[in-house]
């Protein structure tokens, strides 16, 4: 299936992805996640800057690595372009939503980040924008995530700016909080099957579709990715969920030889950074964690599947712009 993609989501595209059509973005929009990580037993001690502080470092120390970033508005996308630590040639996805979920725990409700907006992330130069939701599709609330899917889907088509979607999954069932691996693979492809399907949407940020500690067969990885990549009627990326980095290594070349188009990696990435400070942080991130996303971003490039696949280009004549 191939959907006609405008001009000015085909330039964000661009901007986001490898020269091959391959993606692999650097993912750092985390907010409390980094808070907590910073000072675990105090977390809300951390004051913002040092948020702030921490993301400009990561963002210049993998410069040389990276193609596209992922950053929050709250704590680092305007304070890395207005400081320089995000250079001009870089690709950068902003987050919409409020951190966090609020609403019943077994019937999750996403919200954008009060007064942020699609528009205001394409007035600051945004290349693309992300939209992360708790979903179940089996929810007595999944029509309102729908629903909302499909505002910020209508909003991308008028400012003309890719989205990516980013549905995370639950339990809805009290008596087993954690999904086990066949439940998580259903409500993965289910939603990437529904949700997809919603105009706007252009790239889908996907949980890897099972629970490998409980599954450690890996043709069965690949059965689950290639359902996946059935199921998603747009190209997809893998998250990588917190998981360690040769587990996330494992799961992008599992991931890309069966569909993916290739990843949005952070914790797996960094996840000790936050432990250092000083020259002990600047050489973990320079010499491991640039190791670490060269070696994603070369599985990346030789296995995945590349996003134009999925499009049909524009052929502007001289009077396109009359229409536009």
């Amino acid at each position: 299936m191939f959907s006609k993609i405008s001009i000015g989501k085909l330039r964000g595209m661009q901007q986001c992805s490898n020269p091959n059509g391959s993606i692999s973005i650097l993912a750092l929009d985390h907010r409390n996640n980094l808070r907590k990580a910073l000072n675990p037993e105090d977390p809300e001690q951390v004051p913002d800057e040092a948020i702030t502080n921490f993301k400009k470092i990561l963002i210049r120390a993998l410069s040389p690595s990276y193609q596209s970033v992922l950053l929050d508005p709250e704590f680092g996308s305007a304070q890395c372009i207005a400081s320089g630590a995000l250079q001009g040639s870089k690709g950068l996805v902003i987050a919409l939503e409020a951190t966090g979920y609020t609403g019943n725990p077994m019937a999750r409700e996403s919200k954008i980040l009060p007064q942020w907006s699609v528009e205001k992330a394409k007035r600051m130069g945004a290349s693309a924008v992300k939209l992360l939701v708790y979903y179940h599709p089996e929810s007595n609330n999944a029509m309102k995530i729908e629903d909302l899917v499909g505002l910020v889907g209508e909003e991308c088509v008028q400012y003309d700016i890719p989205f990516f979607l980013e549905p995370l999954s639950y339990s809805i069932d009290p008596a087993q909080p954690k999904l086990s691996s066949d439940k998580r693979q259903n409500i993965v492809v289910e939603t990437a099957r529904r949700l997809t399907g919603i105009p706007g949407v252009d790239v889908l940020k996907a949980e890897f579709p099972l629970d490998v500690n409980q599954v450690p067969d890996e043709n069965t990885w690949e059965a689950a990715c290639v359902e996946l990549t059935s199921a998603s009627r747009v190209p997809w990326v893998l998250l990588s969920g917190a998981v360690n980095f040769p587990t996330f290594l494992r799961q992008t070349e599992v991931a890309c030889i069966n569909g993916a188009s290739g990843i949005a990696v952070g914790r797996a990435v960094w996840q000790e950074g936050p432990n250092l400070s000083g020259d002990p942080l600047l050489e973990f991130l320079t010499k491991t964690a640039v190791t670490r996303f060269d070696q994603l971003t070369s599985v990346c490039e030789k296995y995945a599947r590349a996003w134009k696949d999925y499009f049909v280009f524009p052929e502007p004549n001289s009077e396109w712009y009359k229409s536009y």
